[in-house]
């Protein structure tokens, strides 16, 4: 094998405490795959919010596709036409350029999962929540501002 060759892939078998805890205004992000297992073709994380949280504001993607699977509780879900509350088992496809967003608009917690095709938005996540470590507020023009370099505009 030369420098520049990858290795074969390889499966992947990973434990369920295995991942990328990122906590994000109100929003805790466990990527269990990251571009970098899967050289960058998904990322795949569960997330969870309690009630009332906003867990974004409608937005479009212009790089990559996002899929939200919902496990437990209740996810107002922006659909490009408008929002609808849905409970376990419901799925939304939002392909890059289609506007989406999701919230919990109940009081109870919710759970899901999201696969992001290809990889790279995890790259966002991270971003916001080093900035707020470092003492940042959650703004608007924060978020606009990270959300720019992973080619996403607000809806």
């Amino acid at each position: 094998m030369t420098a520049h060759e990858s290795p074969e892939p390889r499966p992947l078998l990973r434990l369920p405490s295995d991942g990328e805890l990122i906590d994000v205004a109100g929003v805790r992000h466990f990527f269990r795959l990251t571009g970098e297992h899967t050289q960058g073709r998904f990322a795949f994380e569960e997330f969870t919010l309690e009630g009332g949280v906003i867990g974004a504001r409608p937005h479009v993607h212009h790089g990559h596709d996002e899929y939200f699977y919902v496990l437990d509780g209740e996810l107002t879900l922006h659909d490009g036409d408008g929002e609808v509350t849905v409970g376990a088992g419901h799925l939304l496809s939002a392909p890059r350029g289609t506007p989406h967003g999701f919230r919990n608009a109940g009081t109870a917690t919710a759970r899901a999962l999201c696969l992001y095709t290809p990889s790279g938005y995890e790259g966002y996540f991270r971003n916001v929540h080093a900035a707020v470590s470092a003492g940042a507020e959650v703004t608007d023009e924060l978020l606009a501002e990270f959300r720019a370099r992973y080619r996403t505009t607000s809806y």
